[in-house]
């Protein structure tokens, strides 16, 4: 009789001596395609425009593409589960307002601030999870509903106005204009949580549970896992960390935005976790290829501003590359066409 072997996510089953040895492989195919799209995107633009591989304009890029790739993080983690949050632009805006709210509520206190808003993530969050797990709801059609609700209760919260002036406060300065080393703090926030999620979900039984779950919801509850508790965190986490890129985007531009910065930031997380190699079915997927996503995001949206291109092009580009990710994980999952024979 032959024993069945498992490999942990990602590394193919490969043996520790081998995946010692760095080769172009251990990349992966996806994320070759990724570094290759990305090495062009900015070859293109910087002949286009020399100003565009300049420093200054690569950590604009950087800033713009934080609050994306710290959405498009916990998007990663929700879809490896077999889940989906497409409410994630609009938690972020209750962040920012209530973080603005409370900064100019309680005597201009940045501790408060940041506070108030975490706890209306954490709340939000799980909102999410309790109505997906107890309300037996689709994440799908859960997450959407939490796209207008949490949309309009920023909007109520604010009366629909930008709230507070934050600028004269050196937390809120240092957290959206800082730097450290020569990188924006705002960067070395996504590193941090980049990081924290990787080692999470890569050396961690909570990781491995989660990649289980995802895979085969029902032999993970019969290996003894709990999978409503586990759903419940990960929407919670969520919340949690759209908090932080609420209060990211305050310190940005200055004061609370119920809607103007944060609309739109859950197609671009989704898109990023689809074309960052996460399976949209669950099971597959990973921090690494998510951020080479975002980075090809930030660069594309910022060589179409710098070259005077339409704006709605962005929306546009992100549509068809969600489109082509999808393509093109169907086509190597063997996906048959709908409504066509195998």
């Amino acid at each position: 009789m032959t024993t069945a072997t498992t490999s942990p996510p990602e590394t193919g089953g490969a043996t520790p001596a081998a995946r010692k040895r760095f080769t172009p492989a251990a990349l992966g195919g996806q994320n070759l395609s990724l570094i290759g799209a990305l090495v062009v995107v900015l070859g293109l633009f910087g002949a286009l425009n020399e100003n565009y591989l300049s420093l200054s304009n690569l950590q604009v890029i950087a800033e713009a593409a934080t609050i994306t790739g710290l959405l498009a993080i916990v998007q990663t983690v929700v879809i490896i589960c077999g889940g989906l949050d497409i409410s994630v632009g609009s938690q972020v805006g209750v962040a920012s307002v209530v973080s603005a709210m409370a900064f100019t509520g309680t005597g201009s206190s940045a501790f408060a601030g940041m506070l108030a808003a975490v706890g209306a993530g954490i709340l939000v969050g799980v909102v999410n999870g309790l109505v997906i797990v107890y309300g037996r709801v689709n994440p799908t059609i859960a997450t959407l509903a939490g796209l207008a609700a949490y949309k309009g209760l920023a909007q109520l919260l604010s009366d629909g106005r930008a709230q507070g002036y934050v600028l004269n406060d050196p937390v809120f300065v240092f957290l959206g204009r800082g730097k450290i080393a020569g990188l924006p703090v705002m960067v070395w926030i996504l590193i941090v949580v980049a990081l924290a999620v990787h080692v999470m979900l890569k050396y961690t039984d909570i990781g491995r549970n989660l990649y289980a779950i995802g895979g085969n919801d029902t032999a993970a509850r019969l290996a003894g896992i709990n999978i409503n508790k586990y759903l419940v965190a990960v929407y919670a986490l969520i919340g949690v960390v759209a908090a932080v890129a609420g209060i990211l985007l305050t310190a940005r531009t200055g004061s609370g935005q119920p809607v103007s910065g944060s609309e739109g930031l859950e197609l671009k997380a989704i898109t990023a976790a689809a074309l960052g190699g996460c399976a949209l079915k669950g099971g597959k997927g990973g921090v690494g290829g998510t951020l080479l996503a975002v980075a090809l995001l930030g660069a594309l949206e910022n060589g179409l501003t710098v070259e005077g291109i339409n704006t709605f092009w962005q929306n546009v580009a992100q549509g068809a590359l969600l489109v082509a990710a999808v393509v093109i994980q169907q086509r190597r999952n063997g996906e048959r066409a709908v409504g066509l024979p195998h």
